[in-house]
């Protein structure tokens, strides 16, 4: 065992990758027998995933899910924003400008209206939470945009340290919410071409969770879905903390 610890330690990267294998393939076969592919084997994977990171976390009491359980430090490496960015920029060698120049006005407007609609939503919860100072109210709605934009809006406001942990507490959320929904709606509301994945992305404005939701229901719309939402995390730290606080400041 102590041989293997020492093993897996040191190549934790690949056992990452192994496991992540295993439980994609165990995440298909489940797709199939028990759902009969009406749930994305992706979709089951996520999860799985979500499960065994909330566990790890538990039993560790650590900050980093199942990547603080020693034999399994290579998932901190995997799952960081390297190979995040990485697996996003290479989908989009199968991208099309033409396609993304014809969505036109239309993801224009998803970003704009994503940012105030999640704003809005953001500003309303904290309110019922009992929060009535600008400062606060501009910061966890903008958490509810992503939680990158809510740390950025609560330093240059000067929000406190407990409402900007309170506003990426709500952008994680949402981020989980996007990645695990995503599959399930996607039928519903029409979420299979080019077209409707840059407005899905300008809406929903998580850039991790649009990316895993998107992978999840067809990996051909992950650039396109992530193109805009990554657009609307900059709209967002421009406009939170500058003409939303103001309006803000002028309500309360």
């Amino acid at each position: 065992m102590e041989i293997l610890s020492k093993f897996l330690e040191k190549n934790g990267l690949v056992f990452a990758f192994l496991v992540v294998g295993m439980i994609m393939y165990g995440s298909g076969i489940m797709s199939i027998r028990l759902t009969n592919k009406k749930i994305p084997g992706s979709a089951i994977a996520i999860i799985i995933g979500l499960v065994l990171a909330y566990l790890g976390g538990v039993f560790t009491d650590g900050q980093k899910g199942l990547a603080d359980v020693p034999f399994f430090s290579g998932f901190g490496l995997m799952g960081g924003s390297m190979f995040r960015d990485f697996a996003v920029v290479s989908t989009a060698m199968g991208a099309s400008l033409l396609v993304m120049r014809s969505t036109g006005w239309v993801g224009l407007l998803s970003l704009f209206l994503g940012v105030l609609l999640s704003f809005l939503g953001g500003v309303i919860v904290a309110f019922l939470w009992g929060y009535r100072d600008a400062e606060s109210l501009t910061t966890i709605g903008a958490g509810a945009c992503t939680y990158i934009v809510g740390p950025v809006t609560g330093a240059a406001v000067g929000a406190s340290s407990d409402v900007i942990a309170l506003s990426i507490a709500a952008g994680v959320v949402k981020t989980i919410v996007v990645t695990i929904g995503t599959p399930f709606v996607a039928r519903s509301v029409g979420l299979d071409n080019p077209h409707t994945a840059m407005i899905f992305g300008g809406l929903m404005g998580t850039t991790s969770g649009v990316t895993a939701g998107l992978a999840a229901t067809d990996p051909k719309l992950v650039p396109y879905g992530a193109l805009t939402a990554t657009f609307y995390t900059g709209i967002g730290c421009l406009l939170c903390p500058s003409l939303l606080y103001l309006l803000m400041r002028g309500i309360f």
